[in-house]
């Protein structure tokens, strides 16, 4: 009887330790296959068109990032290389992408019991990518889904993808290394097309967005 008590009570308390789990679903809709990656607590893996990756987290990250890598070709042992968003050449990645790769940030009940999320291109783009709270009567969704590669000024193109200008220049006009931080006719190029991301440093007014502690999230790329 105690045995079978004792069974029971694990039982519960797993399953009120699995209900407090934050999920997110990272979906690939685009017509071809992507690599995406989760830092600093999972790492990456290979996404299928049509496929999704789920994720829980038994406690909420911080300051984490979600890419895709494009065109990607590994070996068995999970070496090789990326188009863009690269990691030091590792499916599983250990380390943030090289520029350019569009981003999904989050910081998870980060500051007065709030989410903190928004759609960034201070690295670039390669994918266009949306996310959307899906719990918590939280609907506020935030995209970059324009052609953005396409329409690509000359002195920010990269193979694959287009280069933030703070990538290319490294200059304080546009990366904000001192003095007074303004959107500059580079940033207004990502602006235009994509008015709820992140295009320069303290764009933060029109580009971040809170949902309460504990929301799902699903995160579609090619949405």
């Amino acid at each position: 009887m105690m045995k079978h008590l004792s069974a029971v009570l694990l039982l519960l308390l797993f399953l009120l330790h699995r209900s407090d789990a934050i999920r997110f679903d990272i979906q690939n809709n685009c017509s071809y296959t992507l690599w995406p990656a989760v830092l600093p607590h999972v790492g990456g893996r290979r996404l299928d068109s049509g496929q999704t990756w789920t994720l829980d987290f038994q406690t909420g990250p911080n300051l984490a990032k979600i890419w895709a890598r494009t065109n990607c070709t590994f070996d068995s042992a999970g070496q090789g290389s990326c188009l863009t968003g690269d990691c030091g050449g590792r499916l599983n990645c250990t380390a943030y992408g090289a520029p350019p790769h569009t981003k999904a940030e989050y910081g998870l009940n980060s500051f007065a019991r709030k989410d903190y999320y928004d759609i960034s291109v201070m690295d670039g783009f390669n994918v266009p990518v949306e996310m959307a709270p899906t719990t918590n009567n939280c609907t506020r969704s935030v995209r970059c889904a324009a052609d953005v590669v396409g329409g690509c000024p000359d002195d920010l193109k990269a193979p694959g993808g287009c280069q933030n200008p703070c990538s290319v220049y490294k200059t304080t006009e546009y990366c904000c290394h001192a003095g007074a931080c303004r959107p500059t006719d580079k940033s207004r190029f990502f602006k235009a097309l994509c008015r709820e991301a992140f295009t320069y440093p303290e764009d933060d007014p029109t580009s971040t967005f809170t949902c309460p502690a504990g929301t799902n999230y699903r995160v579609v790329f090619c949405p």
